[in-house]
């Protein structure tokens, strides 16, 4: 909950040169010291707050919620500091980073502990396990699903070691097999009535030496994403589903909160 913020004179216990957001139009003005602090004009009166937990202010209107956005995401902080890496000083307390599980900050997008593939989003301390999709991986520096070979730290997986976008059998299966996507194997299963061909890597019309023609229709048993992707390369049965670029997260919705400074 909320505490309602006090009152503050700009002119005692502030820089000079801080701007007023009674006198602008917006009503809202940054901190001149603190990124992660911003003034609002209330009844006529400068009250200033902090962002949430983790966001930076970004102006009014926009970022994720209150004005407030990811640190990484613009030069928000250039020249400032973050109030919330401040020691105690005198009649002011700073929150440092408020962190919870899988969440180093309050909110923020973070890195897996344990996979490449995955990351965390976390919104007033509740992480939200995301997966990037596509063959791409989580890069720490960019905050999103990006190529591999952008990403350092993160090994090719041994089975695509000969073609990182390849295809490699599994096993005696006939139609089943791995499909590398950036140096990580997706389970896929060949459209029905044809089997995977171990010589040419690819599904095609049976017979072949290791496998005759199936006798009934094979149950299709896609994952959800394995089904959109067979979708995709529908009419080519060796179609290879690629994304048309490296984007951003797979987030959920974004939710408000915060608090004031009080």
């Amino acid at each position: 909950m909320c505490h309602p913020p006090q009152h503050y004179r700009l002119a005692s216990g502030q820089r000079q040169d801080q701007e007023d957001p009674c006198k602008t139009k917006s009503k809202v003005v940054g901190d001149v010291t603190y990124c992660d602090r911003y003034w609002e004009c209330i009844n006529n009166q400068p009250e200033l707050y902090d962002c949430p937990n983790g966001l930076v202010f970004a102006g009014k209107h926009r970022g994720v919620t209150e004005g407030c956005d990811y640190p990484w995401r613009s030069n928000y902080c250039d020249g400032k500091q973050l109030a919330t890496l401040e020691e105690e000083e005198e009649e002011e307390e700073y929150d440092g980073p408020i962190s919870t599980e899988h969440c180093d900050w309050l909110y923020g997008i973070f890195g897996h502990e344990t996979s490449c593939t995955r990351y965390w989003t976390c919104w007033n301390g509740t992480a939200t396990e995301q997966l990037c999709i596509g063959g791409l991986l989580y890069n720490e520096n960019a905050h999103s699903c990006d190529w591999p070979e952008n990403v350092d730290g993160c090994q090719k997986h041994p089975l695509c070691n000969e073609d990182a976008n390849g295809n490699v059998p599994l096993g005696k299966s006939c139609n089943r097999y791995w499909q590398c996507q950036g140096g990580y194997p997706r389970l896929q299963r060949c459209p029905a009535m044809l089997v995977f061909d171990r010589r040419s890597l690819r599904c095609v019309v049976p017979p072949t030496e290791d496998c005759d023609v199936p006798t009934t229709p094979l149950p299709l048993e896609y994952e959800p994403e394995q089904q959109q992707q067979q979708q995709q390369g529908k009419g080519n049965p060796n179609a290879i589903y690629q994304p048309s670029g490296a984007g951003g997260l797979q987030g959920g919705k974004l939710q408000s909160g915060g608090r004031n400074k009080n």
